[in-house]
Order: C-alpha cells, then sequence, then structure tokens
C-alpha cells in the first residue's frame, strides 16, 4: 500500500486550490509563497501527477486537480471538528452536562456562575434530556440523574436527602376553603406530574382514601407543577429540592408538617472511564461541596418543625 502524502503538503494543496493562488495560500498559512510552491511541489511529485497549469499568469487547477480538491476540501474542516472535541474533554475547554429541565433551572443554572468564577477555563454547556436510562451519550460528560443510585456502569454520587410535601400558594391559606390539615385536601385541586404516582402513594401513606387523586391537571415536569402551585391553582406535591427557591421567597408554603423521605434521588453520574478526567473531577468536587455547605443551612418550608414521619417508597 503506498503511504500516504505529507499533511503539510495536502494542507497547502487545498488551501491553494481554494484560492487559486499560492500568495494567498501563503498569507492564511503564514508561510512564504516558495514555502507553498515547494509544498505542491512535493505533493505532485509523491502523486505523479501535475495539480495546477498556469495560463496568461493565473492559476488554474488540472483536472487530476479538480478531482483531487472535490475528495479532499472537507478533510482539514473534519479534522479540526475531531480536535476540538478532544481538546474539550480535558481539563480546559467545555464540560458538557446533561439535566432533567426542573432540576436544571431550579437548582443547577442559578449555581453555574459560581462554578465558572473557580474555573474559568472550563466552559459549561447544559443539555436539557428527560431521560435517566443508564447510559451517556459521546456527547455528554456528566449527567444529573434521579433514581435510586444504581446504573450499570455509571459511578453515582448523590446529592441531596430529599422529602416529599404538598406546597401551595399563600393565597391558597387566605380564603375558603379553609387548608388547616390534609383532610382538608379533597376541598382543593390536586396538581399531578404526569405518573400522578406521587399523590396516591402519599394520601395512601396518611390513610387518606376519601380523596380522589384522579382529579386534578396534569403537567409534564415538575417545575411546571410547582409554577401552577405559585400561582394559585392548587396544591402540589413537591421534592423540597426542587421547590426550595419558591419556599425561600415566598410564593410557595408548606401548609402542612407532613413529609416523607423520597427513596429516589437526584445523582451526578459519570462513565467509569471519563469519572477521574480532570474536568469531571473538578465539577464533581464543586458540586458536592456545595450540596455539603448548603445543606448546613437547610431551608425547613414547613409551618412546624415535627421530626420527619416515615420514608416510603416510589414517592
Amino acid at each position: 500500500m503506498k503511504r500516504l502524502p505529507p499533511l503539510n503538503a495536502l494542507r497547502a494543496f487545498c488551501v491553494a486550490a481554494k484560492h487559486l493562488s499560492f500568495t494567498q495560500a501563503s498569507h492564511e498559512l503564514f508561510v512564504t509563497q516558495a514555502a507553498v510552491s515547494h509544498q505542491i511541489k512535493l505533493l505532485e511529485e509523491h502523486l505523479g501527477v501535475k495539480l495546477f497549469t498556469r495560463r496568461n499568469r493565473n492559476l488554474f487547477l488540472t483536472e487530476e486537480g479538480q478531482a483531487y480538491f472535490h475528495d479532499m476540501k472537507d478533510i482539514f474542516a473534519h479534522i479540526e471538528d475531531a480536535t476540538e472535541k478532544l481538546l474539550a474533554r480535558g481539563a480546559k475547554g467545555a464540560i458538557t452536562i446533561a439535566s432533567p429541565p426542573s432540576f436544571a433551572s431550579t437548582w443547577l443554572v442559578p449555581r453555574l456562575s459560581l462554578f465558572s468564577q473557580v474555573y474559568p477555563d472550563i466552559d459549561v454547556r447544559l443539555k436539557a434530556v428527560d431521560f435517566d436510562d443508564g447510559y451517556l451519550t459521546d456527547d455528554m460528560d456528566v449527567a444529573i440523574y434521579y433514581g435510586r443510585g444504581r446504573w450499570s456502569g455509571l459511578l453515582a454520587d448523590k446529592l441531596h436527602d430529599e422529602f416529599i410535601t404538598p406546597v401551595c400558594s399563600p393565597m391558597l391559606l387566605e380564603h375558603q376553603p379553609l387548608l388547616n390539615s390534609v383532610t382538608d385536601l379533597d376541598k382543593h385541586t390536586l396538581l399531578h406530574d404526569e405518573s400522578r404516582n406521587g399523590w396516591r402513594n402519599w394520601l395512601r401513606h396518611y390513610g387518606l382514601t376519601h380523596i380522589n387523586v384522579n382529579q386534578g391537571p396534569v403537567f409534564s415536569h415538575s417545575m411546571y407543577v410547582l409554577q401552577a402551585a405559585a400561582l394559585g391553582q392548587g396544591v402540589a406535591l413537591a421534592n423540597t429540592v426542587l421547590a426550595k427557591p419558591e419556599l425561600e421567597s415566598g410564593r410557595l408554603v408548606c401548609p402542612f408538617p407532613q413529609k416523607i423521605a423520597a427513596k429516589d434521588a437526584f445523582y451526578l453520574v459519570a462513565d467509569k472511564l471519563h469519572y477521574e478526567s480532570e474536568k469531571v473531577t473538578a465539577f464533581r468536587e464543586w458540586m458536592l461541596d456545595l450540596v455539603k455547605r448548603e445543606s448546613a443551612f437547610p431551608h425547613n418550608g414547613t409551618t412546624s418543625n415535627n421530626r420527619l414521619d416515615a420514608e416510603i417508597d416510589n414517592v
């Protein structure tokens, strides 16, 4: 098999063929015109064909040169793209984070500027995803998954201890019907995510069988459920991590002290190949440290300091 042409000669040919000028090629390549001419000569000798011809002091591609340029012109663009992707996997460049939209908008996005202050050489690329099916695509460095922390081939770090509790707008507490206890939920609209399992399991845990869990609007994302609750459209069953900004701002309140610990939680995950890479390690350590510091000053959004009532699966 004949060895490949020298890379510098190929590059000089593609640039010269694009401009049909050795002079302009020399300017783009930051070399002399003589150097471009020398590289073209090397390539023609290697290939055994003439690639350029001159007529009336103008440069033209030969028929062979036109065919070769047609096949080669995108090669260096592909090389540049591949090089950018490779460099992005280093400590500098970019880190791509996949996250559910609800977690991204309520927790991650408001804090990303803090990461950029500490690591200004790492650009963050945030990708919203609605799945956590246990693998990362090639364009993802890390991801936020919601579950039990067990995904084959991935290493996972738990982010928060999470609790499930009803939340509503404070406006809802100022008008009839009253919302003094959990038994009053039967007089109010329940807001659901697509599964509806949250309210069903939560009410079953407290023995509230008289409340119709099939009533109330359904939303595709948790952030929409919380937004509807903040607008006074009903009572939502909230994950305290996702609801924290609204609880701290006062747009949402917890009308009851009852809450249960969720077995599922948000995890930061990465595949084993990239888990110890510099940029993934930097992001992981920053995020876990931030979660730890924030957890030292938790926001108790309830109207009472009652201790945790119980744990329940699949809420």
